[in-house]
């Protein structure tokens, strides 16, 4: 007999519950039936009646599922050189079954027909026990072991395989990052057996729950994460008094504002962050500022909308693709060295991008003084207008300094000076890999720290600090120096 496999969908409970041509295919006696597992109502069933080949004894030899899923494709399709093959799959032959693409791929190399049965699908029912309309309502269906990252929760959603305890602690935790701990969801287990169920609870119960093999959790629609932020935004805009009355200038004072809360969050974390041990404790606040910073994005996304300008989706998928576009190392063709070409590249493409004349173009001048000037010196760098290192960056600060002290009782001249020494610094700053606005902010909230402990000390003794003389104020810095932590 000719070669020939025909792939059936076993669906989600018993033979029962199949077509009569399935389960005629299924009981031809000319065929060889191969079931990827015989962990299923309709499986176990089958092999009651027929001859049936399991492919359970693949997944206990092979190292990961590719493996598993290759070692069944090799199975079916060495059975097929002998004649015609049946090869039954749980749920639908064409939902989330992995190995039936692969197979129909092979199998058309090896220039073997394939005919596929698809057969009922778990979400035909799990829909109808939780009251989801797929069309009307919209679904994603998610596996367990993939969830995405960020997991969006606009739709309704059904993740699928939470067949382990420790499947579902992995599922919980991920849930849990963005939803509420009371957020209810449902498990639907064995759907279609007569002892089947569906009940719900709160996810806070998901990890100590009971799952096997055939077990989905339902998780309604939520609000939350990304697109939770988007969509309460334009409720405000509609609902809040001093939100419908922001306009793009007013809000301005607030992104700058927040841009310096983010920034000095940033400088309350170990400068090698985030290698080395996390202080959890300084990410719980550079988390709430990023969250801060982001609602301004949001926000001035938001009335951009009003006008029909962009949206928050259009702001994120520009920056993608001005992201991509300028990592041709990553995502094209170009080879790169180290980081420096990447950069040099970089600015290449900007130019480009930007039909720049000048790379001193489109840089702000309303930016921090120390940012501008990194800015500054960076894009010049790029082009090779740098020093090979930090040495003469050293030297060059030296000088400035020198400068500086011949020309301090002239102010107009020592005001020109200092501007040269602290571009310098800007400058050296930039070679040892340092951020001077961080590096200086960190330093002021040193300073400001120490202070306090002075005034603290003073308050203890009942001094007046403005009483003290500057031998004695030096005693009692010298003094905080010993009590203080440094950050």
């Amino acid at each position: 007999m000719s070669p020939r496999i025909t792939v059936v969908g076993l669906g989600p409970s018993g033979l029962d519950r199949l077509r009569p041509d399935d389960l005629a295919v299924l009981e031809d006696p000319a065929a060889t039936v191969i079931v990827r597992t015989a962990q299923h109502p309709a499986a176990a069933e089958l092999a009651a009646r027929r001859d049936i080949t399991p492919c359970d004894d693949l997944y206990d030899q092979a190292d990961g599922f590719e493996a598993v899923y290759d070692a069944i494709v090799a199975r079916v399709l060495d059975a097929a050189t002998a004649g015609p093959v049946v090869y039954a799959v749980p749920g639908s032959a064409i939902v989330g079954e992995r190995t039936v693409p692969m197979l129909a791929a092979a199998a058309a190399e090896a220039r073997i027909p394939v005919g596929i049965r698809p057969g009922e699908s778990f979400i035909d029912l799990a829909c109808a026990a939780v009251g989801v309309d797929p069309i009307a309502n919209g679904l994603q269906v998610l596996d367990a072991r993939s969830l995405p990252d960020p997991t969006p929760f606009h739709v309704p959603t059904l993740i699928t395989q939470i067949d382990t305890p420790l499947v579902a602690g992995d599922v919980a935790l991920q849930l849990g990052r963005t939803l509420p701990h009371d957020h209810e969801v449902t498990i639907i287990d064995r759907i279609g057996d007569a002892d089947g169920s569906v009940r719900t609870i709160p996810l806070s119960e998901l990890a100590r729950s009971e799952v096997g093999k055939r077990t989905t959790l339902f998780v309604p629609v939520a609000s939350v994460g990304i697109l939770g932020l988007v969509a309460t935004n334009r409720i405000l805009r509609l609902e809040c008094p001093w939100d419908a009355e922001q306009t793009h200038h007013t809000l301005v004072s607030h992104l700058i504002e927040e841009t310096y809360e983010t920034v000095d969050a940033v400088s309350r974390l170990d400068a090698a962050a985030p290698d080395g041990e996390a202080d959890l404790g300084a990410y719980a606040e550079l988390e709430e500022e990023l969250g801060d910073l982001l609602i301004q994005v949001v926000f001035h996304s938001t009335m951009a909308s009003e006008a029909g300008a962009f949206d928050f989706d259009e702001v994120a998928e520009g920056i993608r693709r001005k992201i991509v576009n300028r990592h041709p190392h990553v995502f094209g063709d170009i080879e790169v060295e180290d980081a420096a070409e990447v950069i040099g590249n970089w600015e290449e493409i900007k130019t480009i991008e930007k039909s720049r004349e000048s790379l001193m173009d489109d840089i702000p001048a309303v930016l921090p003084g120390l940012a501008r000037a990194d800015k500054i010196q960076s894009r010049v760098a790029a082009v090779g207008f740098d020093w090979p290192d930090a040495e003469p960056v050293f030297a060059k600060v030296e000088e400035e300094l020198d400068e500086l002290r011949t020309v301090a009782g002239d102010r107009d001249l020592a005001t020109g000076e200092l501007g040269d020494l602290l571009f310098a610094v800007a400058n050296l700053a930039r070679h040892l890999a340092i951020d001077p606005e961080t590096a200086l902010s960190r330093s002021s909230n040193k300073f400001a720290a120490r202070f306090r402990i002075v005034e603290s000390l003073a308050v203890d003794r009942e001094l007046r600090l403005r009483d003290l003389s500057l031998d004695e104020l030096d005693a009692l810095w010298e003094e905080a120096k010993e009590l203080s932590v440094e950050p």
